[in-house]
């Protein structure tokens, strides 16, 4: 605490200038200075090209570039930097461990360490902030650029989206990108700046404002390629634009391997073809009509073919690919407000092995309410992101009722639809409180419907079961869910099968009980052999 009258060390937020506010009009002319021989060369035809990143002052209001301690910055959560051990000896970090307290060193012990790309979460302790965000940046070698960008990159987005997942109103960046790392400062900032850009535009509705911590050293680079993404101004969006770097990442600013491009051509034998530059409302429109994009009609003639030798494995794989893509587009473009204010699908924290942890609640999803397409769109919307590394699910199935349960055939087409990340990254799904009937129908489409899935099942009676594989410091879950496990397992406790002697007069009733479920249980097996042939 600060003494009493004395001036607090940390520094508020809303007291900073952001990138549109008058001092912006000072770095404006700062950054007009490092552009104006540049500007010199621009033909006339420049003035008639769009920027990537045109003007918009909504954004740059959310921008503020600090010069000083990311540690003293009073944010919702800032960003500490560190190695795949969080033990990191850096300015940064020893700044933040030395306010926040010793208490942040315990409980980075709880973590277990964190990947790189990855971003994890404490709380800010002594910190003027609520949370800290630590994430690990690449080591960087000319010979790996491709890898090290993608990794720099899953910094940022990780980051951006923990604060929009746990409704962040500001977050405060340090440089991720450490001098231990050999990152080179100017590519590392071009990355920084559009990710963060790309996110606040695609996903930053209700994020308020974003920090750039920076050094002596680190600011004069951020103060000359910051007018570049966010431009204060038309006249400096075009002085900007032929000064972008040739890869300015995709929709979402992740980077782009030219190589790794699918493009399958409508009419290979065209070379005019012109398809593939139709705009995104028509391509996205075959999405769900088409009879590739359906995952139906033809995938038995496609395998014929396959098998015939006349289509090969890659060109489907190939086809597939784009047809996902088609969906991640649509996901990224719709609004999915209404299936995301279910909270049926969401992250949380790691399992004992230091995977992500996604969770599904059966009980939030209405069936028969909603539209399937769109639950199924944000499905890919929330997923594409977290399966780009290993990934573990639980499903809660307590409490569930005839309108809560997939049908079959939606769950293939979501098999079938989703990326290859998907299936090989899964490394385990948790379903709990399993029933009878729900075992059954697992058992079936695991076995003839879908492959490689059902080892990675595992049916789960009770919490206590799940905290062997997830602690429950780590794992967020339902409050009826809790109510139920406790409710169920200290009725099994107190009830003893052997009480039940064959002369009482209740034998007949679990006689009954049991024909009928045995019933049930044929009338299922019968339905489900029928779907799967």
């Amino acid at each position: 605490m600060d003494p009493l009258g004395a001036r607090s060390q940390f520094v508020e937020v809303q007291s900073l200038h952001t990138w549109d506010q008058l001092q912006g009009v000072h770095d404006e002319v700062d950054g007009e200075n490092h552009l104006r021989e540049e500007k010199d060369k621009l033909t006339n035809h420049v003035n008639s090209l769009t920027s990537p990143f045109p003007f918009r002052q909504d954004i740059n209001s959310k921008i503020v570039l600090f010069n000083g301690d990311v540690a003293l910055l009073n944010c919702t959560a800032i960003v500490n930097t560190s190695n795949e051990t969080l033990t990191d000896k850096n300015p940064v970090s020893d700044s933040i461990h030395r306010y926040a307290g010793p208490e942040l060193r315990d409980e980075l012990l709880k973590l277990k360490g964190c990947r790189t790309g990855e971003a994890k979460m404490t709380e800010g302790f002594n910190l003027a902030a609520r949370f800290i965000v630590h994430t690990v940046g690449p080591k960087y070698k000319a010979k790996y650029r491709t890898a090290a960008e993608s990794s720099l990159y899953s910094c940022y987005r990780n980051v951006m989206q923990l604060a929009k997942e746990h409704a962040m109103v500001s977050v405060g960046f340090c440089v991720v990108s450490t001098v231990k790392r050999a990152y080179p400062l100017e590519d590392a900032t071009h990355i920084a700046l559009r990710t963060v850009r790309r996110f606040l535009e695609n996903h930053g509705e209700n994020i308020e404002t974003v920090v750039f911590a920076v050094s002596d050293v680190e600011e004069p680079v951020y103060r000359k390629l910051m007018p570049l993404y966010y431009p204060r101004s038309k006249k400096e969006e075009r002085i900007g634009l032929p000064l972008l770097p040739a890869d300015i990442g995709n929709s979402e600013g992740e980077p782009v391997v030219p190589e790794r491009q699918i493009r399958i051509a409508e009419k290979p034998g065209n070379l005019e073809d012109d398809s593939w530059d139709d705009s995104l409302e028509s391509d996205l429109g075959l999405v769900g009509s088409h009879a590739f994009a359906r995952m139906e009609g033809d995938v038995d003639k496609q395998r014929k073919l396959i098998l015939q030798g006349q289509i090969s494995e890659a060109a489907q794989q190939k086809q597939h690919q784009r047809n996902y893509n088609r969906w991640l587009c649509r996901a990224r473009a719709e609004d999915l407000s209404d299936i995301a204010a279910l909270k049926a699908l969401y992250q949380t924290g790691v399992d004992i092995c230091g995977r992500t942890v996604m969770i599904v609640v059966g009980r939030n999803i209405p069936v028969t309410l909603i539209d399937m397409e769109k639950a199924l769109l944000y499905f890919i919307h929330v997923m594409d992101h977290i399966t780009v590394k290993e990934y573990v699910m639980v499903y809660f199935h307590t409490l569930t009722s005839e309108h809560n349960h997939l049908d079959t055939d939606f769950l293939k087409k979501l098999y079938d639809i989703v990326d290859a990340k998907f299936k090989k990254n899964l490394r385990a799904f948790y379903f709990v409180h399993p029933t009878f009937r729900s075992k059954v129908s697992t058992w079936f489409f695991t076995t003839f419907s879908v492959s490689g899935l059902k080892e990675k099942v595992h049916h789960i009676e009770n919490l206590q079961q799940l905290f062997t594989c997830i602690l429950p410091e780590q794992i967020d879950i339902p409050p009826f869910v809790l109510e139920y496990d406790t409710r169920i397992n200290s009725a099994l406790r107190s009830f003893h099968w052997a009480d039940t002697q064959p002369d009482d007069p209740d034998s007949d009733v679990n006689s009954r009980w049991m024909q009928s479920n045995v019933l049930r249980f044929v009338r299922d097996s019968e339905r489900l052999i029928n779907n799967a042939v």
